[in-house]
């Protein structure tokens, strides 16, 4: 199905574009090897993984602050695999994993293509809640900040996404109509939900395949998208 009144696309970051689970592994494979932690990093990025996740819908819902996202998903990954890690380690790891987090750039695949596809017939935005500085590192070393027009991020907006704040705020940045703007997002909470109460319509990444209402529109593959752009 082709949709064809459309003039703007925006995209989530992480977990859509960005592959944020190879990344952070590989962020944490330098760390643990830097600070000599005895712990297997594939036995952590196991466990680590859910409970990101985890912090992060705490995080959307205004229940914890960005400093505790990064230190409580830290602490209750090493004591779910039985490792003591001090407040003095754990405040070193997450500085260290802020700083080595973007420098690593793998994208999904499809990513590049899929935006040189649209780029020519559509105006496309970035709207993510992860903080400014560490996402606009992120755009730059994947080299892709080129293909936005904007980028809109929590800090900016003064709400997180599913608020329709931030997707406002996108729109207007944007200078876009809502009816004509499209969502891309791997969070059907976050991303998809939010959009389509914001009066937009939206596509649900499912990479993984996961159970999802009939009425969303999703792909499994970022090329899919060709089909429906």
């Amino acid at each position: 199905m082709k949709i064809t009144n459309k003039r703007a696309v925006f995209f989530d970051l992480d977990h859509t574009l960005w592959d944020f689970e190879k990344n952070s592994a590989l962020a944490f494979q330098v760390i643990f090897e830097e600070l000599d932690i005895k712990v297997s990093h594939q036995e952590f990025n196991k466990h680590y993984s859910p409970i990101n996740a985890k912090y992060w819908k705490l995080y959307r819902d205004g229940e914890i602050t960005q400093q505790e996202l990064r230190y409580g998903r830290l602490k209750d990954t090493f004591l779910l695999i039985d490792f003591t890690a001090d407040d003095i380690l754990l405040e070193r790891i997450s500085q260290q994993y802020i700083r080595l987090l973007p420098e690593n750039n793998n994208l999904f695949e499809g990513a590049v293509e899929v935006l040189d596809y649209l780029k020519p017939k559509y105006s496309l935005h970035i709207i993510t809640n992860g903080p400014d500085e560490v996402q606009e590192r992120k755009l730059k070393n994947a080299n892709i900040g080129h293909y936005f027009d904007t980028i809109t991020n929590s800090e900016l907006a003064g709400c997180k996404k599913p608020h329709a704040g931030i997707f406002e705020y996108a729109l207007k940045a944007a200078n876009v109509d809502r009816k004509e703007s499209i969502m891309i997002g791997d969070c059907i909470e976050a991303d998809v939900q939010g959009a389509i109460d914001c009066g937009m319509e939206a596509i649900f990444f499912n990479e993984h395949n996961l159970e999802a209402p009939a009425s969303i529109m999703q792909i499994n593959h970022l090329l899919e998208i060709k089909n429906i752009l």
